[in-house]
């Protein structure tokens, strides 16, 4: 199949605006797939670079990644190595999907931390027997920034996000990374109502207080403290939003 760039007349992709009343990654991700479903782009075609992608929505490489990540979570494209992004053929999408309404449920969102749990808390002991200085140095500087001077901000949360993805990485499983970067996406919004319906300070000081605890098993190697306290973390990230698990 002839691949097509993806372009208007003008040389450059159909992308429309890009707004700021969501994550700007997710905002990115959105505006990709409706190309992709607009057929602007068609099964096998290379994507943009990440430094193009970049410029045309006037974001930082790290937030085009970001999108990246959630379209190969989805199942829309498959990134390969040195050479990009590329649109999968539609009965090939094998596509996890969480509706963001369907969470407003508490029923729903029990059911995400969960699966959070069995996933998470396995990850954290495997993280613990496997993981490299380099992974674990990961890990702290994560950790170092959800404590840093922007740990009130957006920032903390990303950080937070950084933190869950470097013990999934550290773990040595590919398929939870891609699972868990998935849930992650979608544990953005509850840290948020946490932070705000619980006093923002308060909660991220308990948040870095629990991570630090992860990060002490992680770095003595330990791995049943490390589930025990990615156990105590979880339950207590769900009981903030009244939840138990």
């Amino acid at each position: 199949m002839t691949s097509r760039t993806g372009t208007s007349k003008t040389g450059k992709p159909h992308f429309g605006q890009l707004g700021r009343d969501q994550p700007l990654h997710k905002k990115v991700a959105t505006l990709i797939s409706k190309e992709i479903v607009n057929g602007q782009f068609l099964p096998g075609d290379k994507l943009p670079s990440e430094h193009e992608l970049a410029q045309i929505f006037d974001v930082s490489r790290n937030v085009v990644r970001e999108a990246i990540a959630c379209l190969r979570a989805d199942g829309v494209v498959i990134s390969r190595q040195g050479l990009g992004a590329f649109v999968v053929q539609p009965e090939l999408r094998q596509a996890i999907r969480i509706d963001a309404e369907e969470l407003q449920q508490s029923g729903n969102l029990r059911s995400l931390f969960e699966l959070r749990s069995v996933l998470e808390i396995e990850a954290a002991g495997l993280a613990a027997e496997r993981r490299t200085k380099s992974q674990l140095a990961r890990i702290e500087q994560a950790l170092g920034k959800m404590s840093g001077a922007e740990k009130l901000s957006d920032a903390g949360i990303d950080a937070d996000l950084d933190f869950h993805r470097a013990v999934a990485e550290a773990a040595g499983n590919d398929y939870l990374v891609t699972f868990l970067t998935y849930l992650g996406h979608q544990m953005r919004e509850t840290i948020l109502t946490v932070r705000e319906n619980h006093g923002l300070e308060i909660v991220v000081e308990l948040t870095i207080a629990e991570h630090s605890r992860i990060f002490d098993a992680l770095t003595a190697g330990d791995p049943d403290a490390a589930r025990d306290a990615m156990r105590a973390h979880i339950q207590a990230a769900a009981k903030r939003l009244n939840i138990n698990v």
